[in-house]
């Protein structure tokens, strides 16, 4: 058995170990890259499916929802994700929901993508989060905008990081009863609070000419 060829440009994960003449496999571990079959001298390297988990499709009012659901026990969620991202429509307008943080499932929710909202709070915590985000964003160089969640608690350094990283801000949602009683009834703010359908229509408004001015 020759030993593989080092791997260029790909994070090793070691998903298969050699030890002596024993090969060991990791299925669990493995990012569905393809590097390994690249790399076996022999080609002695196949693909082949498992199950990751689910893909769930609904719609109401005309707008469509597609949700990858996670098989319980596994860690590598990229592979769903990019199976959730083939359901979108090119010529539609399509919102990739991201956790926050530069962990793979958040890189491969926005490779690729024309815009990035940026959603924080004003404590310690989110400024920490935001700059991660923000960092990885100018990896991938798209265009972003921030949302300060809660933004009339806290302190200001989100605010002032926001101007010295030319980080526009978009939106300020203030911390309030009302909204915080429909996001647990599972409601849509523009329903229960119809004045914030504008604020809504603006922020597209500002992401769609942002994204424009910054892919052409």
């Amino acid at each position: 058995m020759q030993p593989m060829r080092k791997m260029r440009g790909n994070m090793p994960v070691k998903a298969i170990v050699v030890i002596g003449e024993t090969v060991l496999s990791f299925p669990e571990m493995c990012h569905s890259c393809g590097g390994c079959m690249e790399v076996c001298p022999e080609k002695a390297i196949t693909e082949t499916g498992r199950e990751l988990g689910v893909i769930e499709r609904g719609s109401k009012n005309g707008l469509e929802f597609v949700h990858g659901k996670l098989r319980v026990g596994e860690a590598m969620s990229p592979p769903l994700i990019r199976k959730v991202r083939e359901y979108a429509r090119p010529e539609a307008l399509t919102i990739i929901d991201a956790p926050p943080g530069t962990s793979c499932p958040v890189i491969t929710s926005m490779k690729g993508t024309d815009f990035v909202l940026l959603v924080t709070e004003p404590t310690p915590f989110g400024l920490h989060d935001l700059k991660l985000a923000v960092g990885a964003v100018n990896i991938l160089n798209i265009p972003c905008g921030l949302i300060i969640n809660r933004s009339d608690m806290g302190d200001d350094k989100v605010n002032i990081y926001a101007e010295k990283e030319n980080l526009p801000i978009l939106m300020e949602i203030p911390f309030d009863r009302k909204i915080a009683e429909a996001y647990s009834r599972g409601e849509m703010i523009v329903d229960v609070m119809p004045e914030w359908k504008e604020k809504f229509l603006e922020l597209h408004h500002q992401i769609e000419e942002m994204s424009f001015h910054k892919n052409h």
